[in-house]
């Protein structure tokens, strides 16, 4: 029997026309599947949520009144930024990390956590979307969250903050214009990932649909604490109001996606 709701709603004015999303906000587990038989200390490495971002999300809440969805499971457990064919849906290793809660892993297992966490989370994504729609009869500006290591394989990442992208530039280019203009951080293009992952978040509520929409990636050592966070928000939340103003973000426009055909 499931214990928690596998996302959360923080509501907002509807009205704006923006969306704010987080795919990893949490590292939690229903009771059911203990720590997946992982040490403890494995829930607070990237492996299992996306280190600050929940912290992020709430504040651009606060400041912005723009309705966010978060997950609440933590992505050992099911990836709700994967198509459901991925074959990294459930990760049996993750950055060196064996997780013997995954594998073996039956199917009816895995149809389970399909339908009981990331189904559900989709839903939940899809609804605040159209709910967003319908109230201001225009697509919605879509943002979505997530953090990133320092380093990887040693290799320190020089990026403080990123944006992530498949073929619609119509948000990516004047956001990423912002995060530059400063001069006071550098600012990944397409980096430390490509943005172009068929089935994830982006593609299944954005591309699809002709929704105008972003990823943006904060380095994880920006956001580890109270403090930072909050500069972050401070950061982001006028961009973020700046890019909602404008009414070119706000059209349906389906671009080819560089996965191939949809």
């Amino acid at each position: 029997m499931q214990d928690h709701s596998p996302f959360e709603i923080i509501d907002g004015d509807l009205t704006l026309g923006l969306v704010i999303l987080a795919d990893h906000a949490t590292n939690l587990l229903p009771e059911r599947y203990g720590r997946l038989g992982l040490p403890e200390s494995a829930f607070g490495r990237h492996i299992a949520y996306d280190i600050g971002v929940e912290g992020v999300v709430r504040g651009l809440n606060a400041r912005l009144n723009a309705p966010v969805v978060m997950s609440r499971f933590s992505r050992l457990l099911i990836d709700p930024n994967r198509g459901e064919d991925d074959p990294t849906l459930v990760m049996r290793i993750s950055d060196g990390a064996i997780v013997p809660g995954n594998h073996p892993i039956t199917p009816e297992e895995w149809q389970y956590r399909l339908d009981t966490f990331h189904r559900p989370y989709h839903d939940a994504v899809s609804a605040t979307i159209s709910a967003v729609a319908a109230k201001t009869g225009k697509a919605p500006l879509v943002l979505s969250m997530h953090s990133f290591t320092p380093a990887w394989k040693d290799v320190p990442r020089p990026w403080h903050v990123t944006v992530l992208w498949d073929s619609d530039l119509r948000a990516v280019r004047p956001l990423l214009a912002e995060l530059e203009a400063p001069g006071d951080v550098v600012v990944g293009d397409n980096e430390p990932y490509d943005g172009a992952l068929r089935g994830d978040t982006m593609f299944r509520h954005c591309m699809k649909p002709g929704i105008a929409h972003a990823l943006i990636e904060i380095r994880q050592d920006e956001i580890g604490d109270e403090a930072g966070i909050a500069r972050w928000v401070d950061r982001l939340a006028p961009v973020f109001a700046r890019l909602n103003a404008d009414p070119a973000l706000h059209t349906y426009e389906i671009f080819p996606s560089r996965t191939g055909p949809y």
